[in-house]
């Protein structure tokens, strides 16, 4: 199976730069966790204003490692602005989780991070 990010993506953004691609590799790895655990919390306690806010921020990291799960984050952050309830995103907030949780050993593998 191939990776869950695209290294090419990373590539183009750092000009081939290897020195930097590890860089935004490390900054990733440091704040897309607590992200990523804040954002299931925020779903989990219902606060839809506090899972706006982490899945907009994390939208331009997923779009900037290629991942897949793009439209998960999109949906997540369509729901927020719904009266949906929370089990309305539950399969797209395990994508995003599974996904990110992939990448961050891919990246630490990559990088020997």
């Amino acid at each position: 199976m191939g990776k869950h990010y695209s290294i090419d993506s990373l590539k183009e953004i750092a000009g081939g730069d290897a020195d930097f691609m590890a860089v935004v590799a490390q900054t990733f790895l440091e704040e897309i966790p607590p992200d990523l655990q804040a954002l299931e919390e925020a779903v989990g306690n219902d606060n839809k204003e506090l899972a706006y806010q982490f899945a907009h921020k994390m939208k331009p990291n997923l779009e900037m490692f290629g991942m897949d799960v793009l439209k998960d984050i999109t949906t997540i952050e369509a729901w927020t602005k719904t009266s949906k309830n929370k089990a309305s995103i539950t399969e797209n907030l395990n994508n995003v989780s599974t996904a990110l949780h992939e990448v961050f050993k891919e990246l630490k593998a990559d990088f020997n991070l």
